[in-house]
């Protein structure tokens, strides 16, 4: 590829990757005021999370099927017009528009989620590990920064204007990514592996169902924590601000782990250190949540620990996706499949975890069940390591 147009493809794919957690990450700091322009309860506000979550679990497949026929590119940019479209959609004060737009966006980041994967292995083949660290450092800083700066704005604007000034990376990104429909081919072409009369599919394949069991199950811890840690942190009598501002900490302390696990993954027994270090987080740092304490400087190292754990589960996900697949078409595809049934999980999991909690009155039984998540978390991805790629 010409360095014009690898230039290109790097700039609007960060740019896309950008903007595939900041229309989820910045709702939080801006309930309140949805709560107060729409009367709406606390129980629907909810959903402005789940609704993308479930978005994400029906449409991933139906997405792959979608680029087959149009190719990667176009799909991307069609489908990212939507996301545009659905955050203005959720300016106008109603209930409907609220939700409607919700869903559009979640299309639009789910475009993103299923096939920047396989069109970085396409554009990138030689850059492959750079090319997935630029993709979720994107993802994973902008989508951090984006619940502060969402918070410092709500406190000085109303909803409309915090959503609109944000939306506008989306517009850049949009317009970023027209240069890369010129490399736009459809999956279908003479001489794909679709066309092999001995094609075998993802979906029937072992190692296409260990990788979406640990993306799934690494989306249900990390969502599961994301969810309660700032009430859990409350019950050991932590201000509600110190819980906020730990559970940013979790989230900022994941991001050097986007270029230390491209770079391990293939050192000798770098995968073993890395599930150790996420073993670490998403095991032993949740269940010492157990100890009654006010300490924030054990909080802190608690919260450091969880987001290193965090970081290299997501990070190994995401790599599973091109290490384990032999052309971007099968990254396509077990991209798809994996966060299709992953975010299912993802959705549902804290609404499990809360109505434990709600039952027992109690976070011992979520913590442990938690854990135990983060246990077969790390049986599955010593199991996908262990064994090669997806065949065709």
């Amino acid at each position: 590829m010409p360095d014009s147009k690898r230039r290109w493809f790097l700039i609007g794919m960060m740019l896309i990757a950008a903007n595939l957690r900041l229309p989820i990450t910045i709702i939080p700091p801006l309930l309140p005021a949805i709560e107060h322009d729409l009367g709406l309860p606390s129980s629907m506000a909810g959903l402005i999370t789940s609704i993308p979550l479930v978005t994400f679990a029906i449409c991933s497949p139906i997405i792959v099927k979608i680029a087959q026929r149009w190719g990667n590119e176009l799909t991307v940019f069609v489908l990212f017009t939507l996301l545009v479209i659905g955050s203005y959609v959720r300016i106008i004060p109603t209930t409907l528009a609220l939700f409607l737009g919700t869903f559009l966006v979640g299309i639009g980041i789910d475009s993103g989620n299923v096939l920047v994967p396989a069109l970085i292995k396409d554009h990138l083949p030689t850059q492959l590990r750079l090319g997935m660290s630029l993709y979720t450092l994107s993802m994973l800083l902008v989508g951090a920064i984006g619940t502060a700066v969402a918070g410092l704005l709500i406190s000085h604007t109303s909803f409309a204007v915090t959503q609109g000034l944000l939306a506008t990376i989306g517009i850049i990104a949009l317009v970023a990514w027209i240069p890369n429909l010129r490399a736009n081919q459809r999956d279908t072409a003479p001489g794909h592996p679709l066309e092999r009369p001995h094609y075998h599919s993802v979906w029937t394949q072992r190692q296409g169902w260990r990788i979406t069991l640990f993306f799934g199950l690494q989306s249900l811890v990390y969502y599961a924590i994301i969810t309660w840690l700032p009430a859990i942190l409350t019950t050991h009598g932590v201000s509600t601000i110190a819980a906020s501002n730990l559970l940013t900490l979790l989230q900022l302390s994941g991001l050097p782990l986007s270029f230390m696990v491209p770079l391990l993954y293939g050192r000798r027994h770098g995968v073993t250190i890395l599930l150790s270090v996420m073993s670490l987080g998403y095991v032993v740092a949740p269940l010492s949540l157990l100890i009654p304490t006010q300490s924030l400087v054990l909080l802190t190292i608690t919260a450091l620990i969880i987001g290193f754990g965090s970081g290299a589960a997501f990070n190994l996900a995401i790599l599973f996706f091109t290490e384990k697949t032999t052309n971007p078409y099968q990254t396509a595809a077990v991209s798809g499949m994996a966060q299709s049934a992953g975010y299912l999980l993802a959705a549902f999991g804290p609404l499990v975890f809360g109505f434990i909690h709600g039952f027992t009155q109690s976070w011992v039984l979520v913590l442990g069940i938690m854990a135990a998540c983060a246990v077969a978390l790390t049986a599955t991805g010593v199991l996908i390591q262990r064994h090669g790629s997806i065949v065709e």
